[in-house]
């Protein structure tokens, strides 16, 4: 019994909390699985052992009902003999048999009902077991599905610091534009000071040659 009791046990246990504590929840799972089927297999043999015992009391209490019909049968025909001498033996045989009837059929009774026992006990771990095994695919696909949350997770972590990467990448690419528009816009305002200078000088000594010309053209007409 002390396989059953165990069987109970895990049956009875909270299978999440062994898993959590498990370093590696679907060998905890394939192990827990082993153990319940090796404890079948014993389970079997008793079981087997068990219903072997109560056919044997069956077949003595049969064998025992047999020998009281004959007794009774025999104790018959001795008196159609006219054997009461016969008789009685055959009826005291009788009696004897019948007080080991008793005996006989309480032990039969008692191995039936211990083999319908083990029975309807070997019957339901075969069932859980094979609950077991369909919540076993159950739980690693959910395992399954946890690794693979946690790899998104992880590439999610990867995608947000690349997203701050980018956000620093366009930070600076914003601080090289700015600098390069300051740039452009000093280079500009250099060239209007320089064009503005250029344009000035000429005009000066455009407008003295044009004055020297005026001046000599002039004397050139009062000569005259």
């Amino acid at each position: 019994m002390g396989i059953l009791t165990r069987f109970r046990d895990i049956m009875s246990s909270n299978i999440n909390a062994l898993l959590d504590k498990a370093e590696n929840p679907e060998k905890m799972i394939d192990q827990c699985l082993r153990n319940l089927n090796s404890d079948l297999g014993k389970v079997k043999s008793e079981t087997a052992t068990i219903m072997a015992e109560e056919q044997r009391a069956k077949r003595d209490l049969d064998e025992c009902n047999e020998e009281i019909e004959k007794m009774q049968s025999f104790a018959v025909k001795a008196l159609e003999a006219n054997n009461e001498n016969d008789a009685r033996k055959f009826l005291e045989q009788k009696a004897s048999l019948a007080s080991r009837q008793t005996g006989l059929q309480e032990a039969y009774e008692l191995a039936k009902n211990n083999a319908l026992h083990m029975r309807q006990m070997h019957d339901k771990l075969v069932a859980d077991i094979g609950e077991l095994e369909a919540r076993k695919d159950m739980i690693k696909g959910k395992l399954a599905v946890a690794k693979t949350q946690e790899r998104i997770n992880k590439i999610g972590s990867s995608v947000a610091s690349a997203n701050n990467s980018i956000s620093s990448f366009e930070k600076y690419e914003d601080i090289a534009d700015k600098a390069l528009d300051k740039a452009n816009a000093m280079a500009e305002l250099n060239r209007s000071s320089a064009d503005s200078s250029i344009k000035d000088l000429t005009r000066k000594y455009a407008s003295d040659v044009s004055v020297d010309d005026e001046l000599a053209a002039l004397k050139a007409s009062l000569n005259k």
